[in-house]
């Protein structure tokens, strides 16, 4: 959930760690920090708040050397405060961490009872204590990683200097990301990629249980017996541009407007017209092994649950196979009934969040066959599932999930269509016009952002508002779902969604002049039950606002404000839904004047449970 920079160079280090922190700004946190080999010794700078703060220190006196770490930290263990900041250090060692230390507390005590004193409320100290103690015993500083990790349950990306080996740091990952960059005559490692992209593109991503020993000279990776291992270098095709805001004011509105191009991206070289089929690389299922399949799980959290539950409505209306969308974080601890004969699906925009990644285990370890959703190549949800849809999103900068969404919606989308064919639920003409609907999609995603200046007049009606709800039908609930989950995240605005049907059953109670309601109201199925629901909210008062398609002369009658969609068929009207939505609640949190790409308390790659 934090973000790790490490550098072995030629090169003076400080800024070099500070602009990889910088770029992992997204993931969320609460301070910062570095370790630089200095004169012989590790010299540590940290900082409460934002990285302005570190800068500002930096500024004064920045620690001079060619190899250091450095770390943002969002609080788990112990309150943010400058002690608790990493790196943590205790003698030679110092570290930084990303995960959780399960056994801290025998650990810690154990420590004490020898004689060691802590100087946080971390559980990230006690690697340093352990990795020190290695190494006064003589060990090298990779052996001394390799034995204090042995001692450790729980999980962790780790990267470790030691002033008695001033040209290498060390790094072991277990559950949590972690990506090596090779430059020319200096070598990198972070927690993603991003941080990378202004030195290098060519990256190797960690595999669990790998120890990396990264030097100016090269990287060595060997497993936990100290054996060496082969990993591929990875040619990356982010550039650093791709991560920057290109004259949008923040990243989250730029996510927005590259919705169309990352939606063409996921589908492009995937959808075959003429053959009426989907390819996706690595699909490991055939027709006998799909029409076998009693069940479909899909297991995700936050953002990627909203895109699981209308990829039900996908997979069982276009495969006719039944689907059960549960929240990765329960679904390991309700004692599921899943076997052989069934697809547990997990969904992650880094393929790294740790509710979900547990539940695919589960689900694995159970028999199931699996496959994954994500964004991030070679991370850890792909790596352990059975095929993978890779989205192609590219970097999202900002901690709410936009572009993610919305091409996990596409993905979703492939998917049915291709378990419909391998099911016989689709025949060739079906299929065609379905894939031929979806790229469609794109195009009208642009139509559907040029709303946005009446979204932004709307938006300010909503800046002094305490509650707000949003209101669905069919594949719109998971819409309102998400409209809802956006304002919160970002505006801080208590908001709710809700399924309409669901509204006479104790939301209707909160409506009065004080409380908007959204309306997703498309023309198709549940059009009429949505107008009698407008009705309800203006005959209590209730302040309405709505998204319809375009022409619409009845709901947009009802409503103080709306903002239209293009036509589109039901399982593909939600994704330009979405984008009022989206656009909605940023122009909301840029009004009240919060932190829209990093809202307080939030991260975007959620590695620990």
């Amino acid at each position: 959930m934090c973000g790790i920079v490490g550098y072995v160079g030629e090169a003076q280090c400080a800024q070099i760690l500070v602009g990889g922190l910088k770029k992992l700004e997204y993931r969320g946190y609460d301070s910062a920090g570095i370790a630089v080999h200095s004169n012989g010794e590790l010299e540590i700078i940290r900082s409460v708040g934002k990285l302005a703060n570190l800068e500002a220190l930096l500024a004064k006196d920045a620690p001079k050397g060619t190899a250091g770490i450095g770390h943002t930290r969002w609080a788990t263990h112990g309150r943010p405060s400058d002690e608790n900041a990493h790196p943590h250090r205790h003698k030679d060692v110092a570290v930084v961490h990303n995960g959780i230390i399960e056994n801290h507390l025998a650990l810690k005590e154990s420590l004490r009872a020898v004689g060691h004193h802590f100087a946080s409320e971390t559980d990230t100290e006690i690697f340093a204590h352990l990795i020190s103690d290695e190494v006064e015993k003589g060990a090298s500083l990779p052996e001394a990683v390799r034995r204090a990790v042995g001692q450790v349950h729980g999980t962790y990306a780790l990267v470790v200097a030691c002033s008695k080996f001033p040209e290498q740091i060390v790094a072991v990952k277990n559950a949590s990301p972690m990506v090596v960059g090779l430059g020319q005559g200096c070598n990198f490692v972070a927690s993603d990629v991003p941080a990378l992209l202004e030195h290098t593109r060519d990256v190797i991503f960690i595999e669990e249980g790998d120890l990396v020993v990264v030097e100016k000279g090269g990287v060595s990776l060997f497993d936990l017996s100290m054996k060496p291992v082969q990993r591929k270098v990875t040619r990356v095709d982010w550039t650093p541009m791709m991560a920057e805001k290109n004259g949008h004011k923040h990243f989250m509105h730029k996510e927005i407007h590259e919705q169309p191009r990352a939606i063409a991206d996921t589908i492009r070289g995937r959808v075959s017209l003429e053959e009426a089929d989907v390819w996706l690389d690595g699909f490991d299922l055939d027709a006998q092994k799909v029409q076998s399949l009693k069940k479909v799980f899909i297991l995700a959290c936050g953002t990627s649950y909203h895109a699981g539950l209308l990829g039900k409505a996908m997979i069982e209306s276009l495969a006719k196979i039944p689907v059960e969308v549960d929240l990765a974080s329960e679904f390991r601890y309700r004692n599921p009934l899943v076997d052989s004969d069934m697809l547990a699906i997990a969904i992650s925009q880094s393929g790294e969040t740790a509710d979900t990644l547990a539940a695919l285990r589960e689900a694995k370890a159970r028999g199931a066959r699996t496959g994954g959703i994500c964004n991030v190549v070679g991370s850890n949800i792909p790596r352990e599932s059975g095929f993978t849809v890779y989205t192609h999103a590219g970097p999202e900068i900002g901690v709410a999930s936009t572009k993610c969404f919305t091409t996990q919606l596409s993905a979703l989308y492939l998917l049915a269509v291709k378990l419909g064919r391998l099911s016989g639920a689709l025949s060739p003409e079906k299929a065609r016009e379905l894939l031929g609907q979806l790229r469609e999609v794109p195009q009208l995603m642009e139509k559907a952002l040029e709303q946005e200046g009446a979204v932004k007049a709307m938006a300010k009606q909503f800046v002094h508002a305490r509650d707000v709800l949003f209101l669905g039908r069919g594949p719109m609930w998971p819409i309102a779902l998400e409209g809802a989950l956006k304002l919160k995240e970002i505006s801080y605005i208590h908001a709710e969604g809700y399924a309409a049907g669901e509204m006479k059953h104790g939301p209707i109670a909160l409506i009065d002049q004080n409380v908007p309601v959204v309306v997703l109201a498309p023309k198709g199925a549940g059009y009429e039950k949505m107008l009698g629901n407008a009705e309800e909210v203006r005959a209590r008062g209730g302040k309405l606002f709505a998204v319809v398609t375009e022409g619409d002369t009845e709901m947009s009658r009802l409503a103080d404000g709306w903002v239209t969609i293009p036509d589109a068929p039901p399982l593909l009207a939600g994704m330009l839904a979405a984008v009022p939505l989206q656009m909605l609640a940023y122009h909301v949190a840029d009004a009240r004047g919060t932190d829209v790409d990093q809202p307080r308390n939030l991260a975007k790659s959620v590695t620990v449970e």
